[in-house]
């Protein structure tokens, strides 16, 4: 750390592109997405700053087109993975010596870089890899990643300005070092963001990584790799490796130097990785970092003094927009008996408004699920649900394989406070409502607290301010980002802080100074100007 601490430049959140109908940013934006489209995109693995080929190349196939063809990535294998942290730990030394205001320097390049010439090319990637649609692709790939970066340096001069106070004749400070070894992101396909976020943020700490993105985010994750690079990010400190996922953590965590988790993904594999951990834990120099954000299975509490329309129009928009593939989706409601009828009228007249179709279309509020097994799975939950007697499809239903794998908004209404697609996270568009009483809002306050085992996203609706008061305290750790009169998704970087428990994750908020502490170790340093020269103390007289 250096001797002074800078101010950075002032922070604020990247503004949205609203990219109205035949506006200059929208013809710019799906230009370079059919350009892109009718490229044959090569991606090679990074270690060391190199580019890495190899024999196995895996075709790259849209959401929405499976047929098309739009290039391949090349896979590797453990040989690959043991590079990645030899050139990660070749890095190290250099890298942490670098003063902070330049690693900073960096990020706030790349931040720029997305902002300016690359904010077409990252939204199209993502639109074209990931079936997001313009604005979707915007608010992630484009503005969430850019605030990630920004204000991460923001969070990190806070955080070393942060100093003990000093008595009469010492000096206490601290220093906020980098991790002894090298650190591990492993990040999912729904947000190209949150892939950007978790290597970046741990190399900004001083730290370097072996970044393993998801096989169904691989051309978007290119693009970031090729912003950090024009932004001048030193080979070696963030190295991009394409290998299978079991074989990759086996031996990532197996290896002394291991000091860091950065994770978002599935429940069951980050409960896998940390039993490895724990497995190797005497193997380890010291004790690594382990952060995770996994599944959800979140709720919409309606109260019955709620507004109908903001109702449905959170549920519509919580439980629809990215095709319910975001972790803080509102997948299950809750609704008094008294406003089920009209909340469902309202509903099905905003659904019956919604064009489904490729992002190449701006006007497609949904697109594609990620893959035929995302297909698959909800198509099964649909078609048990037409045929239980537990549950009933009421909105919805329809599902399309042919050119792409679409899956339609679906709302299953069910009798059974613990079916299967109330409890269960299916991460696509279908939203399970359960009706409860009027007089019953408390016993179904504990339903919602109790019925699943995870705890990341939630809301309430109500008008009511006792209710709301009521819902707050009864769900505080059914959650653990809680929204009133708004649906469950779309937290903003520096604004609300991200993460949940239970079988959620370790609730180390993305987005905040939080986050960034689990990358550092601190060291305290006292000096003292005039030492003592006898060993005894005024009360031995």
């Amino acid at each position: 750390m250096s001797k002074a601490i800078s101010r950075v430049p002032a922070v604020i959140n990247e503004p949205v592109k609203s990219y109205i109908p035949n506006s200059e940013e929208v013809k710019s934006l799906i230009a370079t997405y059919k350009k892109m489209w009718k490229e044959k995109t090569e991606i090679p693995m990074i270690i060391g700053g190199k580019e890495v080929k190899t024999d196995k190349k895996i075709k790259l196939s849209s959401p929405q087109d499976h047929k098309h063809d739009f290039g391949f990535y090349y896979e590797g294998d453990m040989s690959h993975v043991d590079q990645a942290i030899e050139s990660a730990l070749a890095a190290k030394a250099k890298w942490n010596a670098l003063g902070w205001e330049h690693r900073a320097s960096i990020f706030l390049k790349a931040a720029e870089l997305l902002a300016g010439p690359y904010r077409d090319v990252i939204n199209a990637a993502t639109m074209i890899g990931q079936s997001k649609n313009v604005h979707q692709a915007e608010i992630d790939s484009a503005c969430e990643l850019i605030d990630f970066l920004r204000f991460n340096v923001e969070f990190m001069t806070e955080m070393y300005a942060e100093q003990p106070v000093s008595d009469k004749g010492i000096w206490n400070r601290v220093e906020y070092r980098p991790l002894e070894g090298f650190c591990f992101a492993v990040t999912p396909f729904n947000f190209t963001a949150i892939s950007g976020n978790l290597p970046a943020c741990m190399a900004m700490m001083g730290n370097v990584v072996v970044w393993k993105p998801s096989d169904k985010q691989v051309y978007s994750a290119k693009v970031i790799m090729d912003v950090l690079k024009e932004a001048g990010l030193p080979d070696g400190v963030i190295n991009m490796i394409f290998t299978d996922g079991k074989e990759t953590a086996e031996k990532v965590l197996a290896h002394k130097d291991f000091a860091g988790l950065h994770f978002t993904g599935s429940t069951k594999v980050f409960q896998g990785m940390w039993k490895m951990i724990g497995d190797n834990i005497h193997n380890y120099r010291s004790y690594p970092r382990i952060v995770g954000e996994t599944g959800g299975k979140d709720f919409v509490m309606v109260h019955p003094s709620a507004n109908v329309e903001a109702v449905a129009t959170g549920l519509v928009r919580g439980a629809f927009e990215y095709q319910g593939q975001k972790c803080s989706a509102a997948s299950r409601a809750y609704i008094p008996k008294s406003l089920w009828n009209e909340v469902k009228a309202v509903m099905e007249a905003q659904i019956k408004t919604i064009k489904i179709g490729s992002p190449e279309d701006p006007s497609n509020f949904v697109n594609a699920v990620i893959d035929k097994n995302s297909f698959e799975k909800c198509k099964g939950y649909i078609d048990r649900a037409e045929k239980s007697e537990d549950a009933t499809v009421v909105i919805g239903g329809k599902y399309d394989d042919k050119k792409g794998w679409f899956v339609h908004p679906t709302v299953i209404e069910t009798i059974n406070p613990y079916y299967e697609s109330i409890v269960e996270e299916i991460f696509g568009p279908i939203l399970t409502v359960y009706i409860y009483e009027d007089e019953n809002w408390n016993e179904t306050l504990k339903l919602v607290d109790t019925s699943t085992q995870y705890s990341l996203t939630g809301s309430i609706f109500a008008q009511d301010r006792y209710a709301i008061e009521e819902a707050y305290k009864a769900l505080e750790n059914a959650s653990g980002n809680f929204y009133i009169n708004d649906k469950p998704t779309g937290a903003v970087v520096g604004q609300q802080p991200f993460g949940g428990s239970r079988a959620s994750g370790t609730n180390d908020k993305a987005g905040s100074k939080m986050n960034l502490m689990r990358w550092v170790s601190v060291r305290s340093i006292k000096e003292t100007f005039v030492s003592p020269k006898d060993y005894k103390y005024p009360y031995l007289g």
